[in-house]
C-alpha cells in the first residue's frame, strides 16, 4: 500500500483533481471515498462525471443508495452507503454485482469495508482546520497505475 495526500484549496480545485482522476478511470476501478459530512465527496464524485459529459444527470444517490450513469461503453456507479445499517444490505441491495461491471464511486466505503474490492483506490477527505474550504485528501493505493499516477501528479 502506497500512500500520498494532496491539498485542494476549495471546490474548484476538487473537481479539477477529479477531472484529472477521470481521465484514467478504467471498467474495474473502484473508489471509495471517506469523510466527515461535507468535506468534499460528491463534489469530487461530479467532477469525474463532469469528465465523462453527466453533470447534467448528477444527483445525490442519498436515499436510492446508487445512481447508474452510462456514457458511450462506460457504465459508472455512484454509490452512498452512509443510511445502510451494514454491509448485509449492501449484499441483500445486491450491491455487490456492480464491482467490477463498471466505475464504482463510494462515499461512506467505511460503512462497509468487508465488501469492498482489495483492489482499490481508497481517498479520505479532512477539513483543514485554519481554513474552512481546504481539504487535505489522503490518498491510500495498492494499484501500479495509482501509485504511478500520484507519484508524478499535476493538476
Amino acid at each position: 500500500m502506497k500512500q500520498f495526500q494532496l491539498i485542494s484549496k476549495n471546490e474548484k480545485d476538487t473537481k479539477n483533481f477529479a477531472k484529472a482522476l477521470a481521465s484514467h478511470l478504467e471498467k474495474n476501478d473502484t473508489i471509495i471515498l471517506t469523510g466527515e459530512l461535507g468535506c468534499g465527496k460528491t463534489k469530487l464524485v461530479e467532477g469525474i462525471l463532469s469528465y465523462f459529459g453527466l453533470e447534467d444527470e448528477i444527483c445525490s444517490p442519498t436515499f436510492t443508495i446508487v445512481n447508474e450513469y452510462s456514457k458511450n461503453d462506460t457504465k459508472i456507479y455512484h454509490f452512498d452507503v452512509y443510511r445502510l445499517k451494514n454491509t448485509s444490505e449492501f449484499y441483500e441491495m445486491g450491491g455487490d454485482e456492480y464491482l467490477g461491471n463498471g466505475i464504482c464511486l463510494i462515499e461512506w466505503g467505511e460503512l462497509i469495508e468487508e465488501a469492498l474490492p482489495e483492489v482499490s483506490l481508497r481517498i479520505q477527505f479532512e477539513k483543514d482546520t485554519v481554513d474552512e474550504n481546504t481539504r487535505i485528501l489522503k490518498i491510500t493505493t495498492n494499484v501500479e497505475k495509482w501509485e504511478v499516477y500520484f507519484e508524478n501528479i499535476k493538476y
